[in-house]
């Protein structure tokens, strides 16, 4: 007999029928062959019979259930199959359908059952005699009667305990041990069975807890915080043919599952689906098709993404291999990728959370190494990517072998200057290999490398354009790393001998090469004559000249010969020791920072010097001494010694340092600004933050005397004294300024200090100086030092004598008025002195026109005419008024209409200074007087007009700057003057921003004034210039008088991340520790009532430590030494002594040349004092007291 075999798929049931031999057709895994089609006939008609029966005898029924459960009650827990069948059928008659099949229906048609074929097995099993079984209670085998054929019973009673716990009881699960760890039936070369549990399971075992819920720092949260939010799915509107009828509901169902729901009822029929009883998928398998690609883009979780964009960064570098910039965005989206895959990869177990820190950053550079390599070996000569390999290397390879490797790339190219730049920033800071005797060897390496390339020496390698420029910024550097690390007296005899031999140069040496000058100007050095500063020096050419004729006699030294008294050196000795030794470092640096040299005179000689450090060899200053051939780059080094020396100078003829977050380590550049009681003129003379030489102490520490002492300002005079004849009129105009305002600036340090007497001796002195200089022919008729000397005599309170100077300089400016700019500056602070003064001004006020003595002085310079110091007091007329406000409004549109022909003609600049744009001074003359006859919108008004004009021309001249740098490369003079003119625009950009500020500020604290406007123009102006330390100090002031920091941090925010200056980072953490401060002291005050309501701020430690490190983690704030010690500082402050000790050692790590960070530690650790010492002189800093020399005199 042929056995029919049932398909799994009843509609194919007959197709099966007629293929069912040949066994080698795909569709062969669709039959049952464990089902009949017979049996499933014969019970499917039985089951409908009895179906019948049951329908007819309900009351039948209803009695033998009852009598069933009479039996059970007997019988006790033996189940019931007849009830469980009965059960089942009554669940199943709920369920309507179509029929499968006609031979599986009745004439019932749509209303029959649907019939399981196991359900008619089972029934079918049922009915067959069976043995009888065990009875369903558990027993023991021994006291069974008789013996069964099946010694075991069935328990179908559930368990509910199953379900909670998921597993069996322990107790009900049989112990064994087992032998060995193989399996039967496994191949145990191939296959195998691992029996140990894993570490979840074991810390999990007893799992009847429930799981506690994840908190926010678990694995989970957060892999579900780095994960993209779900697109919110917006209410659909239902269709509806009525449109009139309106809908009771928004219907918010998603979207897939009204997909899934329509699907489900609107199934097409087809050949391959004839019952609609398939799905989509198995219907198009059926036919012999692929299921279809959703069209729908489905939203790709992180890694999907971050995986996309590795694909697509290795798509386009294979395609532009040559594209440098877009190996660098590669190599620096590692650490982006990092932050994800690795934060998927947490859950690692049995390993520390630092270990595991620690192995995905090792993994991390290992990679961003293996793809800069590729990107090396694809463009060997693109020195960009060889400094991001070697950046990568610095924490992978040892010192030697990263040494090596940088000495190998600047061998290659010798004639990069911002290469070298970096090799000397990586010799200086990488602490494992770090010696000063070492990094002056590689600054000179540097420099004479440099010079050879400049001079054609090098014949393998051309000189770049401006070369002259980065060789003159790379020697200031060198001189401020000597300083910073204590040496000042090499960092002076470098630029003693860079001026020299570049001012004092003999005609006969000029056309030979730099290295053969240096070789001649060594017996110079070596001949013990009298140098740039000292008394009787005549120069290198004059010596020469002396030499060829036989030389001179040393004339006897019968001058005055000051010998300096030993002051008691210790002058506290109940003091701790350290601090003992912090003053007398301190007093010995600010006394000795000159090189000693031996006095022939008194017999001395080279063996009498005390101590040895003091004296400089030709060998540590040789190779750096370079050839400057313009006159601008020899103005700039005259004004970068100056700046050295504590005078403040013209930051544009000077040009700021490529690197200035290294020279940074002064808290006075933070704080400045701050004198209220000149509120407008307190930003004449910004602070830079470096400190002069001499000034070497604890971050706190302050200045025991104003200036350099006695012998340092002998020094200065002799310095510029010597210079002035050798210089070209406008250069010698710069020095002069310089030195007036390093004498107001003398004054102003005293003033701000409570010794009365200290002013009157230095206002004397300062009075006698200004009075020198300006005597001086060149000096007679200059309008910027009579400004200078009429405002030295206003701050010494001399107002009288001040008016009187500033009418004498306004007779000499003579009737050029508003078209002088040195005019418009000498009268804008005139008039912002009477404004400070406040001689009954009430700004804004129309009574104030008519009384203030600033209105007469601004009218005056527009009518052309020259007050008096009497007329000054005299009220000016309303139609004089009316008259000024036109000129200045023709004068300021002529300006800055003029101002775009005069920066792009290249001539401009060789006529002389005074031909480059100064408008900030008819500016601010135009602003004041507005807002003191108008008000202060008229006067935002101008300056914002002129900043939009001027910002705008600013940015055009960056980018044609950029466009033409390959034009301008052949031409060096035209590329400096096109720089000089960008920087020159640039530097009266933010002044006028400065001035603008200043006036919103003062208009502010004496009137009711919005702080909308004055926000909004500290906001654009710190965004235009990020780097402006005068505006982030207005800033500052402004934001911390109102509790409310959302505001500032958001700025702060958004400033930092797109600009790399150290800048405004510092200015962040600065106004979070004053917050902070603000906070503590309301605190620990009495007033807690009053305090605490308005100081919700917590957590605010935890946010400046946030701001730091996150600073000092960026590449270009890292060696900045205020930043480190500020850290310092803050963290002893707030009581956390280990990690400021933490912070010391890996500030070390990065500025291991500043000894400010050596005595900050010794200050805030005093019980390392020794090894600090220790630290000090292993890496050869400069180490004036050392503690066996304390020892002796703290005995004595």
């Amino acid at each position: 007999m042929r056995h029919t075999i049932m398909a799994l798929f009843p509609a194919f049931a007959e197709v099966e029928c007629d293929k069912v031999d040949d066994s080698t057709k795909e569709l062969d895994w669709l039959n049952n062959k464990s089902f009949q089609t017979g049996d499933a006939l014969s019970l499917h008609s039985r089951f409908l019979e009895r179906n019948s029966e049951r329908l007819n005898e309900k009351e039948s029924s209803v009695g033998r259930e009852v009598s069933t459960e009479e039996e059970q009650k007997e019988e006790g827990n033996v189940p019931s199959k007849r009830k469980k069948k009965k059960s089942e059928k009554k669940r199943k008659k709920k369920k309507k359908h179509k029929k499968k099949s006609g031979r599986y229906s009745s004439s019932g048609g749509s209303d029959s059952e649907t019939v399981y074929p196991s359900d008619l097995k089972r029934e079918e099993e049922g009915s067959r005699p069976q043995a009888a079984p065990l009875s369903s209670r558990f027993s023991w085998l021994d006291d069974l009667q008789s013996p069964t054929e099946q010694p075991f019973c069935v328990d179908r009673k559930a368990d509910t305990a199953n379900w909670t716990y998921k597993s069996l009881y322990r107790g009900d699960v049989a112990r064994y041990k087992r032998k060995g760890s193989s399996s039967l039936g496994l191949d145990p070369l191939k296959q195998g069975v691992s029996w140990e549990e894993s570490e979840s399971n074991k810390r999990h075992k007893g799992g009847d807890k429930k799981k506690a819920a994840d908190r926010y720092f678990s694995t989970v949260s957060r892999q579900l915080l780095r994960s993209e939010p779900p697109v919110p799915t917006l209410p659909t509107i239902p269709d509806c043919s009525d449109a009139i009828s309106p809908t009771s509901f928004l219907p918010l169902g998603d979207n897939e599952d009204n997909k899934e729901e329509e699907t489900g009822v609107r199934v097409q029929t087809s050949s391959a689906n004839p019952l609609g009883v398939y799905d989509s998928s198995t219907a198009l398998w059926l036919q012999g098709k692929g299921q279809q690609v959703q069209t729908e883009p489905q939203k790709q979780d992180t890694p999907t993404e971050k995986a996309g964009r590795t694909e697509e960064f290795n798509r386009r570098l294979r395609e532009q291999p040559a594209d440098t910039q877009l190996w660098v965005q590669f190599i620096r989206y590692q650490d982006e990728l990092t932050a994800t895959v690795f934060g998927m990869e947490e859950e690692q177990q049995g390993k520390d959370p630092s270990e595991r820190c620690k192995s995905s950053h090792r993994a991390v550079l290992e990679k961003k190494l293996s793809i800069a390599e590729r990107a090396v070996a694809t463009n060997p000569s693109c020195v960009a990517l060889q400094l991001e390999r070697l950046r990568i290397c610095q924490e992978l390879w040892e010192p030697s072998l990263l040494t090596k490797e940088w000495k190998k790339l600047v061998f290659i190219h010798p004639n990069s200057a911002p290469l070298w730049r970096e090799y000397l920033l990586f010799t200086q800071s990488y602490f494992s290999n770090f010696t000063v005797s070492k990094v002056n060897s590689a600054y000179g390496k540097c420099l004479s490398t440099l010079s050879a390339v400049r001079d054609g020496s090098m014949v393998s390698h051309p000189a770049l354009p401006g070369i002259e420029e980065d060789m003159l910024d790379i020697f200031t550097q060198q001189c401020h790393f000597l300083r910073q690390s204590g040496h000042s007296e090499k960092a002076i005899s470098l630029f003693q001998a860079m001026i020299d031999f570049t001012f004092y140069k003999p005609d006969s040496v000029r056309e030979l090469s730099t290295k053969q000058q240096v070789e001649f100007f060594e017996p110079f050095w070596d001949s013990g004559e009298a140098r740039v500063g000292e008394l009787g020096a005549r120069g290198w050419k004059a010596w020469m000249l002396q030499q060829e004729r036989g030389g001179w006699l040393q004339p006897s030294a019968e001058e005055e010969e000051d010998e300096e008294e030993d002051e008691e050196e210790v002058k506290d000795r109940s003091q701790p020791r350290h601090t003992i030794w912090l003053d007398v470092e301190s007093s010995r640096e600010a006394a000795h920072w000159l090189p000693w040299r031996p006095d022939k005179s008194k017999g001395q000689s080279e063996e009498d010097c005390e101590d040895p450090d003091r004296q400089v060899l030709f060998d540590d200053i040789g190779p750096s001494l370079i050839c400057l051939s313009t006159p601008e780059l020899q103005l700039r080094l005259l004004l970068h010694f100056l700046s050295f020396l504590g005078l403040p100078i013209d930051r544009v003829l000077s040009a700021t340092p490529c690197q200035p977050g290294l020279l940074l380590e002064n808290l006075s550049f933070l704080t400045q600004g701050n004198d209220l009681r000149r509120p407008l003129t307190s930003h004449d003379l910004p602070d830079l933050g470096i400190n002069s030489v001499g000034h070497m102490t604890t971050l706190q520490g302050t200045r025991k005397f104003a200036g350099l002492g006695k012998q340092g300002e002998t020094f200065v005079t002799n310095v510029l004294n010597m210079l002035q004849p050798v210089l070209p009129a406008p250069h010698r105009a710069a020095l002069s300024l310089s030195w007036m305002q390093y004498e107001k600036f003398k004054v102003l340090h005293c003033l701000h200090g409570s010794n009365k007497k200290r002013l009157r001796s230095q206002g004397k002195r300062s009075k006698r100086v200004s009075k020198q200089l300006l005597k001086e022919p060149d000096n007679r008729s200059s309008l910027v030092l009579w400004r200078e000397y009429a405002h030295l005599e206003w701050l010494l309170g001399n107002l009288d004598e001040a008016r009187k100077v500033f009418s004498t300089a306004t007779v000499m400016g003579g009737a050029k008025g508003l078209k002088s700019p040195s005019l418009c500056e000498l009268y804008l602070l005139w008039a912002q002195l009477e404004v400070e003064d406040g001689a009954g001004v009430q700004a804004g006020g129309i009574t104030a026109v008519t009384v203030s003595p600033a209105v007469c002085v601004l009218t005056r310079l527009a009518e052309g005419t020259c007050p008096s110091s009497s007329s000054s007091s005299q009220a000016p007329s309303p139609v004089s008024i009316l008259k000024a406000r036109k000129s200045y409004e023709q004068a300021l549109t002529a300006g800055l209409s003029a101002l775009d022909p005069n920066l792009h003609n290249p001539q401009a600049c060789r006529k002389g200074q005074d031909d480059l744009p100064r408008l900030r001074a008819l500016v601010g003359c135009y602003a004041l007087f507005q807002y003191l006859t108008m008000g202060i919108q008229a006067a935002n008004a101008i300056y914002s007009q002129a900043r939009e004009t001027m910002e705008a021309l600013h940015q055009k001249l960056i980018l044609n700057k950029q466009l033409n740098s390959n034009e301008e490369a052949n031409l060096a003079s035209t590329s400096h003057t096109s720089s000089l003119h960008v920087n020159r625009l640039a530097s009266e950009c933010e002044a006028l921003a400065v001035q603008q500020a200043a006036l919103l500020r003062y208009h502010n604290s004496i009137s009711v004034f919005p702080l909308a406007t004055l926000r909004e123009t500290l906001t654009s102006s710190l965004s235009t210039w990020p780097s402006s330390a005068p505006l982030w100090s207005i800033y500052v002031q402004v934001e911390n008088r109102y509790h409310s920091a959302g505001r500032a941090r958001r700025f702060f925010h958004s400033v930092t991340r797109n600009n790399s200056s150290v800048v405004p980072r510092l200015f962040a953490i600065f106004a979070e520790q004053q917050r902070k401060q603000l906070v503590d002291a309301a605190l620990r005050s009495g007033f807690h009532d009053a305090a605490l309501p308005i100081l919700p701020e917590n957590g605010l430690s935890n946010r400046v430590r946030g701001l730091f490190e996150r600073t000092i983690s960026t590449e270009t704030c890292s060696h900045c030494p205020l930043l480190w010690r500020m850290y310092m500082h803050f963290l002893l402050s707030d009581g956390q002594v280990d990690k400021a000790k933490g912070i010391f050692y890996k500030a070390l790590q990065n500025i291991p040349w500043a000894k400010g960070l050596y005595m900050d530690g010794v200050q805030l650790f005093p019980e390392h004092l020794q090894e600090f010492v220790d630290l000090m002189t292993e890496k050869e800093l400069r180490l004036r007291l050392p503690l066996e020399e304390l020892d002796i005199l703290l005995e004595d």
